[in-house]
């Protein structure tokens, strides 16, 4: 995910990419990566401290160029931030953790996009029912969540006098969660599989490290949690 390369690029150390890629469509189909991300939500959670579900949440948007596997009925133009490609929300705890994902073609304004990913961001955790979004997802959306969802969307707003750069409250924390999506070249490569890709490239993404320099020794393979993969056993044996 993070190299971008094809299906059939795969390393060598790998099995056959036909084998992988067998495995990958069936656990999506399955929904094993939305119940593995949920199961590690909760884990994350509970090691901060916090309780096993939230009840509060964080929208955003980011339109990215299309690559051009990327055909013309899954992809459309941004006028404000002026790319042709697609748009991806996302609804993050409060902590950054990845609750939904939801891919569409970059034309849609945030406030028409956003209806679908809350309502998959209430069946995922549906004790989320306080939003933070910023001016983008104001107006008849704020409406129609508290009406049809039960859920408070709140407005922050940048402040008058702000210049430049500024970390806003709240909303920091989903644009965390984008840049370290961004680092994944793969999301965006497969049109019928982008929202699976985030959802694995949030999964099995490890805190931002301090990269050691590279030398002439190979280093030692990413360190992937046994609990990671002890759950994952657990999920698809269920």
């Amino acid at each position: 995910m993070r190299a971008g390369c094809p299906w059939r690029y795969l390393p060598a150390d790998l099995p056959p990419w036909q084998t992988v890629y067998w495995y990958f469509t069936r656990w999506e189909e399955a929904g094993v990566m939305q119940r593995l991300l949920a199961a590690l939500r909760v884990k994350v959670r509970a090691q901060a401290g916090r309780a096993a579900e939230p009840s509060a949440g964080i929208i955003d948007s980011q339109s990215v160029k299309g690559a051009d596997t990327v055909g013309a009925d899954s992809r459309g133009y941004d006028a404000g931030k002026k790319i042709n490609g697609r748009k991806r929300f996302i609804v993050t705890d409060t902590l950054g953790l990845l609750v939904t994902v939801w891919v569409l073609a970059a034309s849609w304004q945030d406030r028409d996009g956003a209806k679908g990913t809350l309502v998959a961001a209430t069946l995922a955790a549906p004790s989320m029912r306080h939003i933070f979004a910023d001016q983008g997802f104001a107006g008849r959306l704020v409406d129609w969540a508290r009406d049809i969802l039960k859920t408070t969307i709140e407005i922050v707003r940048k402040p008058a006098d702000q210049q430049g750069f500024a970390v806003h409250p709240r909303r920091w924390v989903v644009d965390r969660t984008l840049a370290w999506l961004t680092a994944c070249r793969r999301l965006e490569r497969v049109p019928e599989t982008s929202e699976a890709i985030i959802r694995w490239g949030r999964d099995l993404r490890d805190d931002p490290p301090n990269h050691p320099r590279r030398t002439s020794t190979p280093p030692d393979p990413p360190h992937i949690h046994l609990d990671l993969i002890n759950t994952l056993s657990n999920t698809l044996l269920a």
